[in-house]
């Protein structure tokens, strides 16, 4: 019986993928399972249509990560931080402090989000870059003050 990959599996294939199976695999496992259509004119249109779906919310998500890249592109934080002597910071700018700064200003970025190769030790103007999506990343420029 041939069907149509609705998802990927592992031994058969990936997703839109067709292939041929036993009747009762595909009857009582892959059919049931959501995991296979039957490779007819009806599973055509049906996996069409998902496909369709699935590409629609991909692009309404990616519209809305650039429309947040853009913002962030032109935002700008302040965080003052403790210095002692010779303008050496006591402590360092984290990418959770980074974060909360963000949430202030009405962004959820979470901090895994936040491409920070270490934590900021100096004084000074910095260039944060923010993976918003796998191929979407915003820079914030950051200032980091004595308080």
């Amino acid at each position: 019986m041939r069907v149509i990959l609705i998802k990927d599996h592992e031994n058969l294939g990936k997703t839109g993928d067709t292939v041929d199976v036993k009747n009762g695999y595909a009857r009582n496992y892959l059919v049931p399972q959501g995991i296979a259509l039957i490779a007819n004119s009806v599973g055509l249109k049906k996996m069409q249509e998902q496909l369709r779906l699935k590409e629609l919310r991909n692009n309404k998500t990616l519209q809305k990560a650039r429309e947040i890249a853009d913002k962030l592109n032109s935002l700008s934080l302040t965080i003052p931080v403790q210095v002692g002597e010779e303008d050496r910071v006591f402590g360092a700018v984290t990418s959770q402090m980074i974060a909360d700064q963000l949430q202030e200003k009405g962004y959820e970025i979470d901090k895994k989000h936040i491409q920070l190769e270490e934590p900021i030790k100096a004084l000074g103007i910095f260039e944060i870059p923010v993976k918003i999506l796998q191929d979407v990343t915003a820079t914030v420029k950051l200032w980091v003050i004595k308080a």
